[in-house]
């Protein structure tokens, strides 16, 4: 089953660094989805790469014009929510805060608003060591450079592609752009294998550049590993000896079966999960990181 067909509402909700549940219905992040969210693993009360993700998130904020928070107060204020728990799943929302008067302008008055939400972490898939099916996506998502990476509030095409499908064995379903250019899962993102050489889709138009994405490509040289960035094709789905997904709470997944096709699991996969592994119990960052 995939494990994150399961559902359970969150255990403990922090508003703006207080136990609450209350949001007021003009903030912008509900009116316009003007807002960002980072999904972390906690790990024995440790969250996993949160420099990875406070990064992406300051890269947000810059890109949407949302007023910048410090780091080291938000950090402290995870560090805090997360050792309340062991294991967990955690939801970072930040908006851009109660709109002071109908319409899109921002008036530069607003207070962000930040939301953590604690959940009970992922079981443990028992198909990711030996691969998961994947399908692919009849939706193709819209190429929009501005919002290209980062990983704002409007999820409605990740939405959409994930009702296309209800067989439980089915873990995930790749997306393509409007010009037909691979990107991403629903809720992960893809690496290719071939002759041993490691290729990533360029996220330059859209898609989500996840934290384990950015983990990978700074593990993989370490690893002996060749890495590219670039524009990948169906014809490069076709030719991979070799295909895993990245995702923040579960890590690496292997694809053993695309669109119905075998794949094996191959040695480059199972040299990352390795060189990873060390790094998933949030107790250490990756290098430079």
């Amino acid at each position: 089953m995939n494990p994150s067909s399961t559902a359970a509402p969150p255990e403990a909700i922090w508003i703006n660094g207080r136990p609450g549940q209350d949001v007021t219905v003009l903030d912008r992040g509900l009116q316009y989805g003007d807002g960002l969210f980072e999904t972390m693993a906690c790990c024995s009360g440790r969250v996993r790469f949160l420099t990875l993700h406070l990064e992406r998130l300051r890269q947000g904020c810059a890109r949407l014009g949302l007023r910048t928070l410090e780091a080291e107060p938000l950090r402290r204020e995870i560090d805090a929510f997360s050792k309340q728990c062991g294991d967990a799943t955690l939801k970072l929302i930040i908006t851009r805060g109660a709109a002071f008067a109908r319409g899109y302008a921002v008036s530069g008055q607003e207070e962000p608003t930040r939301i953590l939400l604690r959940y009970r972490p992922l079981a443990p898939d028992p198909a990711a060591g030996a691969g998961v099916r994947v399908r692919l996506a009849h939706l193709r998502l819209g190429e929009n450079p501005v919002l290209a990476g980062i990983k704002h509030l409007n999820r409605l095409e990740q939405v959409l592609a994930r009702r296309e499908w209800s067989d439980p064995d089915i873990a995930e379903a790749l997306l393509f752009s409007s010009s037909g250019l691979l990107i991403s899962g629903t809720m992960s993102n893809v690496f290719l294998v071939r002759f041993g050489r490691l290729a990533t889709a360029r996220l330059d138009r859209c898609g989500v550049a996840g934290v384990m994405r950015a983990a990978v490509i700074r593990t993989a040289p370490a690893a002996g590993i060749s890495l590219e960035e670039r524009a990948l094709e169906l014809s490069d789905l076709d030719d991979a000896e070799e295909i895993f997904l990245t995702n923040a709470l579960s890590a690496i997944r292997p694809v053993r079966e695309l669109a119905g096709r075998p794949h094996s699991v191959g040695p480059v996969t199972r040299r990352l999960q390795e060189a990873l592994e060390p790094f998933l119990s949030g107790a250490r960052e990756l290098p430079g990181a």
